[in-house]
């Protein structure tokens, strides 16, 4: 039986980064995930979780030898035991987007077997201040926080360096309820809108606002200010610009929106097949669907179906000529990028939150006959280990 390691602290040489956040390093024979350090570093490093498995997960503690990529993190809280909201603020901007570049291309060759360069794209607004969606939750004093890595302690904040301004104003100097979790917003007009929701469930209760107004697309939204929508400020306007370019509709054509949310890509789509085309637009969440359909009025070509994209998917039997999907962090899966593929759509253009989810549709799509021609990589959630990718496929017999 292994020795449970939790609370001993080893002195290990840090390796290749990896999917989630840490490092990867070993030390007599076992794995250890190593959080708070960077490639080459030499550290001490404690042990945080041990069960008892060919690896364990430990934070460095003390670096003695470090890498020419560390900086002091701008948040005081963002060390081990800590804050556990960000993962690379020890790392420069250059050095953060080049380890999310390598994990995209590391699960790219694991679980696609696809070799394929990946640069991390910059947006602008810098490293800091760019979390314009947040959600805190109040410790046993009321104060509100954030809580640690891998853990339900809540970290106390005074400020987040991440979150907007107004945002963190609106929260954590009050007093809450211990248990409350409270989303805060501000959207595109800096107004911040504030809902509580009380620990144990229940309805929840609006503070502030409700309605956010966001600019994307060319176009104006208002929008149930707690759904969903990109947190980056300048995510939501990039993504469509790229989709918009490798879509290509055709006017008069037929489009399918998959997960659309409130409708972002459906509206780049509907203007491109314009008034004598189509949009099949599918989200499940009714608040969404209800956005959509109030801001894209204009655009009867869009057609939206609230329900699960596996549901609707089942009994199509229309011809799409380009499919955009935008799925959960889990991915579309093999049953929903089968009937995408059995649909025989000219090209797919697929939005991505996490590059292993990405890595088994990409793998799922070339037993399918579509290949991956395309790739972007935005680094829309700076100081994390999260990325945002955009892929384009196509049939692999189209000879693009």
């Amino acid at each position: 039986m292994t020795e449970n390691w939790t609370g001993r602290t080893v002195e290990l040489t840090v390796g290749a980064v990896a999917h989630g956040g840490h490092c990867v390093a070993r030390v007599d024979g076992r794995v250890v995930f190593v959080r708070h350090a960077l490639p080459g570093e030499r550290v001490l490093a404690e042990v945080t979780e041990d069960g008892g498995k060919s690896f364990c997960r430990a934070d460095a503690v003390r670096v003695l030898a470090p890498s020419p990529d560390r900086v002091e993190p701008p948040c005081p809280v963002a060390g081990p035991g800590l804050c556990g909201g960000c993962d690379w603020q020890h790392a420069s901007g250059a050095a953060q987007r080049a380890l999310k570049a390598s994990v995209v291309e590391e699960q790219l060759r694991r679980l696609a077997g696809l070799e394929w360069p990946v640069s991390v794209e910059e947006l602008p607004g810098g490293l800091v201040r760019w979390r314009t969606r947040t959600r805190f939750v109040a410790g046993a004093d009321g104060h509100a926080g954030l809580r640690a890595h891998r853990s339900h302690r809540v970290v106390p904040l005074t400020d987040c360096p991440i979150t907007t301004r107004g945002a963190v104003a609106a929260v954590l100097p009050l007093p809450w309820s211990p248990g409350d979790e409270i989303e805060t917003t501000e959207d595109a007009d800096g107004a911040v809108h504030v809902r509580r929701l009380p620990e144990g469930g229940g309805p929840g209760e609006q503070r502030r606002g409700g309605v956010a107004r966001e600019r994307a697309a060319g176009r104006d939204w208002r929008l149930g200010a707690h759904g969903f929508w990109q947190v980056h400020p300048e995510a939501a306007a990039t993504l469509a610009r790229v989709v918009g370019e490798w879509a290509r509709a055709e006017p008069g054509t037929r489009a399918w929106d998959l997960y659309a949310g409130a409708g972002l890509f459906a509206a780049v789509l509907g203007e491109q097949v314009g008034a004598r085309g189509t949009v099949l637009a599918v989200e499940s969440a009714r608040r969404a669907v209800a956005d959509g359909k109030a801001n894209l009025a204009a655009l009867r070509q869009v057609r939206w179906h609230c329900a699960p994209v596996e549901r609707v998917l089942r009994d199509r039997r229309d011809r799409p000529g380009v499919v955009v999907l935008d799925p959960p962090r889990k991915g579309a899966g093999r049953v929903v990028v089968e009937r995408i593929a059995g649909a025989g759509p000219q090209r797919v253009v697929y939005v991505a939150c996490d590059p292993a989810a990405l890595a088994r549709d990409v793998a799922t799509f070339a037993g399918l006959g579509y290949r991956l021609t395309r790739l972007r990589a935005f680094d829309a959630f700076p100081m994390t280990h999260h990325v945002e990718c955009v892929a384009l496929f196509e049939p692999a017999a189209s000879g693009h």
